[in-house]
């Protein structure tokens, strides 16, 4: 694929001789589309207006067609509400705009919005689309013939796009099992590798907001990740070692003198001892503290493998909630977090079907979560499982459901 020009300097190649007829208008709409897009990209995209515009259809654009002295989102849900199509052109700016977000969201999901198609427009290669907008197929502004083809979209009825490439709405469900963009730890750069990152649970991510209903489940289940670092880790700071291992060092001299003094002072006690009773005795006084040097020592080579613990443990918890808003939590390192978003209500009804006990079954399930959530939700993230994918058909279209791989892990003994 060619990249893209600056956009700044990038032509729009004129539209082909045989130009689609735009739709007729009906009852209620106003404009052929609603061009949503980042300010940074406006010379390019008004460039794209003007020649839709040269073509008869009628456009729609914040910059002209917001009415003065109402909030962004009445104006947003009219304006789209009047147009039979919505156009978004993705760019990297785009994707982080918040309000840019907001208008991908309203046009997919508020059912004021009629189910209107959705017509995607990459502006440069490598963009990451939006979780919302990845069932579509957009078109890329690379191609030699994009204009003619989005003409073409554009112009065709809102009925024949049923079949074509450009979707309308479509159920959350589709979105099942796809990946979010990863939380990264507001100390990331201060980090040791015995602790976990802090985690901002003040403002929840865009991509969130779109998608949990009740935010305060986030902040809930964040707080919860960051206990790790608020209790978990206190005592393994390099000073803490350090103060340690020096009250280490003075407790085995004062024990060592203690034992020459004694020997000294009362020498007959000591020489009627039998010779189990002086090992026994030396062992006490040498080999107990400098076996809690040597595990001092040590200490540092389990870091690892303790803060992964505990992390884990503190991310089932958070997801036994996030569960809830169809949200999973897994564990990257310890200062990053993948996030998916899946539906586990088909896996929970597996367990109450093969659980009798309907206390029992729920309990079950929320083990599951704790043990088992943050290393599936990874898995999925990563789009790869530790073994063959299930001959049999789970609960995921075209993955691994959660129930499959609390099988797979239990058939492994890998209860933890």
């Amino acid at each position: 694929m060619e990249p893209i020009q600056s956009l700044e300097t990038a032509d729009i190649q004129p539209l082909s001789p045989s130009v689609p007829v735009p739709p007729a208008l009906r009852d209620g709409e106003s404009y052929h589309v609603f061009i949503s897009y980042s300010s940074t990209d406006y010379q390019w995209t008004h460039c794209l207006i003007d020649q839709l515009e040269a073509c008869g259809l009628q456009v729609c654009y914040h910059d002209r067609d917001f009415f003065p002295g109402r909030t962004v989102l009445e104006n947003m849900s009219d304006c789209i509400q009047e147009s039979q199509k919505v156009l978004l052109v993705l760019s990297p700016e785009f994707v982080r705009s918040r309000w840019c977000l907001l208008e991908a969201n309203m046009s997919l999901f508020r059912d004021c919005l009629e189910r209107k198609p959705i017509v995607p427009v990459l502006l440069e290669p490598g963009v990451s689309v939006p979780l919302h907008l990845c069932h579509l197929t957009y078109l890329e502004a690379s191609d030699p013939d994009f204009k003619n083809k989005l003409l073409k979209v554009l112009c065709t009825p809102n009925q024949q796009l049923q079949g074509s490439t450009v979707l309308p709405f479509h159920p959350p469900s589709i979105y099942n099992g796809k990946t979010l963009q990863p939380l990264d730890a507001v100390n990331e750069d201060s980090l040791s590798k015995w602790d976990c990152g802090q985690f901002s649970d003040m403002e929840v991510p865009d991509q969130l907001r779109l998608i949990i209903e009740d935010q305060e489940k986030y902040r809930k289940a964040v707080r919860i990740l960051n206990s790790v670092s608020e209790n978990k880790v206190w005592f393994r700071p390099a000073w803490v070692r350090v103060i340690i291992y020096i009250i280490g060092i003075i407790f085995f001299f004062l024990v060592a003198i203690l034992n020459i003094i004694l020997t000294n002072t009362f020498p007959e006690v000591f020489l009627y001892r039998s010779v189990v009773e002086c090992v026994f005795l030396n062992a006490s006084l040498y080999l107990v503290p400098l076996g809690l040097l040597i595990h001092i020592c040590l200490w540092k080579n389990d870091d690892e493998k303790y803060i992964v613990r505990e992390m884990k443990k503190a991310i089932g918890q958070a997801n036994i909630i996030l569960s809830e808003e169809k949200v999973l939590m897994g564990r990257r390192s310890n200062s990053k977090i993948s996030l998916v978003y899946v539906s586990l209500e088909r896996c929970k009804h597996e367990f109450a079907e093969t659980f009798s006990d309907q206390v029992c079954a729920e309990d079950l399930f929320h083990r599951a979560l704790l043990y088992f959530s943050s290393g599936y939700a990874c898995c999925l993230a990563q789009r790869h499982f530790p073994f063959p994918q299930p001959s049999s058909t789970g609960h995921l279209e075209g993955g691994v459901c959660f129930c499959q791989y609390v099988s797979q892990q239990l058939s492994v003994d890998q209860w933890e």
